[in-house]
């Protein structure tokens, strides 16, 4: 039997090979005898379709779900989850998934257009539905060919913290600050005043590693290395490993932070650990409240990466540079930078025409 347990789910979880393919879902059974039948099951259809041509059916909702299931564990889990039930409420989940048409794909994009979704977050919605017909399609189960409206994004230019706006965000963040109906910093209370150092502590790494805000929150200090100041990097959402080096400011940082757990004998292998010891998760509603208090308008928890990158190109790194360090796939999404460079080249080519008008002046002055 190929019976697992996936995460923190009680539920088994069925994954097994079959003609080449890896198959997996979960049984949403804690009963092992259950998830033992259900995998018999489940082997018997498979070798029915293989061997005497039969295409199982399977409903829209039950795909997605399988299709979710394999994502357990990343960060685009919890998102996909919260999805589906818009999903469901607009267009409904019951049917089998051979049923789905293109145009239920175009009225599913005019209703949450309608609703006044972005562009982006409507990609994320067909991420979904895509991803669950592929995978459903993979598995041999029967589906209808669909042609995926195109979602067209506005351009619009990246925003990124001047060193104004830092400043005023970390003073919006200093865990000393004296807060309206709180106790002065020495008289609150243990857990209040980690809460507020890992809120500052956060940002500051966010800003000078530019990292994704799930990278640094769940990293462990396993791959924090202080006696060569490197951070070693893992991107779930890339599946690929990056060695950062420290900035000063993010050494004394974690420097600060390795002392003080050494202190406390705290025995968390999370850098950002919550109550329990595990993995802070999103937990960003105090760096949002700090964003509004600085006074920040358009500026999201996302917009420190993009504040890290924006810098390095007016620096002098390319764009090329710059997407090893973010750790982006494509250079495309990298991209959305180039105007910064193509700043810094006019700059360049302004210096050099000055450079030469003044040597052709003195040239003249001097005949």
């Amino acid at each position: 039997m190929s019976l697992i347990k996936r995460g923190s789910s009680p539920s088994w979880y069925i994954q097994f090979q079959f003609n080449g393919r890896t198959y997996i879902k979960s049984t949403h059974s804690t009963d092992k005898k259950v998830a033992q039948q259900m995998e018999v099951e489940w082997k018997a259809k498979l070798h029915a379709e293989r061997f005497l041509g039969e295409k199982s059916r399977i409903k829209i909702k039950l795909a997605m779900e399988q299709y979710i299931d394999t994502k357990i564990g990343t960060p685009s889990h919890r998102g996909m989850l919260s999805r589906l039930k818009v999903i469901a409420r607009l267009m409904g989940v019951n049917r089998h998934l051979d049923e789905l048409t293109s145009h239920d794909l175009e009225k599913f994009k005019r209703d949450r257009t309608a609703e006044g979704v972005n562009g982006q977050t409507l990609k994320h919605d067909f991420h979904l539905i895509r991803g669950a017909w592929k995978y459903a399609h993979k598995l041999g189960y029967r589906v209808s060919d669909l042609t995926f409206p195109v979602v067209k994004m506005p351009k619009t230019s990246v925003r990124y913290l001047s060193a104004d706006e830092e400043k005023r965000l970390l003073m919006a963040l200093d865990p000393k600050r004296d807060i309206k109906y709180y106790p002065a910093y020495e008289d609150r209370r243990g857990d209040i005043q980690q809460m507020m150092q890992d809120g500052y502590d956060l940002v500051v790494l966010l800003l000078d590693t530019g990292a994704r805000y799930s990278e640094i929150a769940n990293i462990e200090w396993s791959r924090i290395h202080l006696e060569d100041r490197t951070i070693h990097l893992w991107r779930p959402k890339v599946q690929n490993e990056a060695i950062l080096y420290m900035t000063d400011r993010v050494f004394e940082v974690l420097q600060r932070r390795s002392e003080a757990l050494r202190e406390k004998k705290i025995a968390s292998p999370y850098l950002f650990a919550n109550k329990a010891g595990g993995p802070r998760g999103y937990q960003a509603r105090g760096i949002r409240k700090a964003l509004k208090n600085a006074g920040l308008e358009g500026v999201k928890v996302h917009t420190l990466r993009h504040t890290h990158a924006s810098r390095l190109i007016q620096n002098g790194l390319s764009v090329y540079e710059v997407r090893e360090v973010l750790g982006h796939t494509d250079i495309k999404t990298t991209m959305r930078y180039a105007h910064l460079e193509a700043q810094q080249v006019t700059a360049k080519a302004r210096d050099v025409i000055n450079r030469l008008n003044r040597q052709q002046e003195e040239a003249a002055y001097s005949a």
